[in-house]
């Protein structure tokens, strides 16, 4: 655990906020410096026990998706963030952090699921839709869903819990001509992704995007991009609907955490050894499928 960022201490820039995982920092007035921490997250508390390396793997992913989306505008402003730190701080913020444009976020995440797995299968088991969406009867769990659907949810403060909506309450949110376009991207997002990592032998079964406006009111990505801490990816050669997947990404600790006597409130448990090395393997594999040329 030695080598673990849980978290960071740069004095050289004033703390704006330290988030689930990410610590941000102020550039002046139009930039940030995000730093990915080791930390994780599950039920929406954050654990003690840190991943080591797991904040560089998923700036590596997200680097290779705002690359990958090029077309569309994203936060990054280009600028090295080891420029941006004292000479000693740079070992932080090392191959795990991003200087991005000050946006204007929108106050929702922007969900897209292809499968039916987590609060959506809880959901279409009570009331046989996904936030408003209404499914055919009958289908499995872990089932790959007729097309793909745009199910928002507000932004969590750290320590409460994410809440699904419909789209009409997002529309009321941003407006309706803005919730439309963040739905139509959202979708493109997820359809081009799934397509290129289904070639890669990864299902990815849903996702969470988030959005600022940036100061010409574009629609602007930002935050993370299609990492294993937003998504769930599952390995295309053992999928079998009916059954929850294994999984690449911390489904395999909220799994471990179902069968501990912990009531998902702070404090979280210590993970063990074993969880930690077994969520690194499956980040990392993650990364090297969907990244290896």
């Amino acid at each position: 655990m030695s080598d673990a960022v849980f978290e960071t201490n740069i004095a050289s820039l004033p703390l704006i906020a330290r988030g689930k995982v990410r610590d941000i920092y102020a550039v002046g007035d139009d930039h940030l410096l995000m730093v990915t921490t080791d930390r994780l997250s599950a039920f929406d508390v954050v654990f003690p026990s840190p991943i080591p390396g797991k904040g560089k793997l998923l700036q590596a992913l997200s680097n290779f998706w705002f690359a990958y989306f090029h077309d569309i505008p994203n936060h990054l402003s280009g600028i090295d963030p080891e420029s941006v730190v004292s000479p000693n701080e740079r070992a932080q913020v090392q191959a795990r952090s991003m200087v991005v444009k000050r946006l204007s976020p929108l106050p929702l995440e922007a969900v897209v699921r292809g499968y039916l797995e987590g609060s959506g299968w809880q959901d279409y088991q009570n009331t046989g839709a996904i936030c408003g969406v209404s499914l055919p009867p009958g289908l499995q769990r872990a089932a790959k869903l007729p097309l793909p659907i745009f199910t928002p949810a507000t932004k969590a403060a750290v320590g409460d819990h994410d809440e699904n909506i419909g789209f009409e309450r997002a529309a009321k949110l941003l407006g309706q001509e803005r919730a439309d376009e963040v739905r139509h991207l959202s979708l493109r997002l997820y359809v081009e992704a799934s397509r290129y990592a289904d070639e890669r032998g990864i299902i990815i079964a849903d996702t969470k995007f988030e959005f600022g406006l940036d100061r010409d009111q574009r629609i602007t990505l930002m935050d993370e991009v299609l990492t294993p801490d937003s998504s769930r990816f599952w390995p295309k050669s053992s999928y079998e609907p009916g059954q929850s997947p294994p999984s690449f990404d911390k489904q395999f600790v909220r799994n471990w955490l179902e069968t501990q006597s912990w009531n998902k409130r702070p404090p979280a448990p210590e993970l063990p050894e074993a969880i930690v090395a077994g969520t690194l393997d499956r980040y990392q594999d993650a990364l090297h499928r969907l990244t290896a040329t």
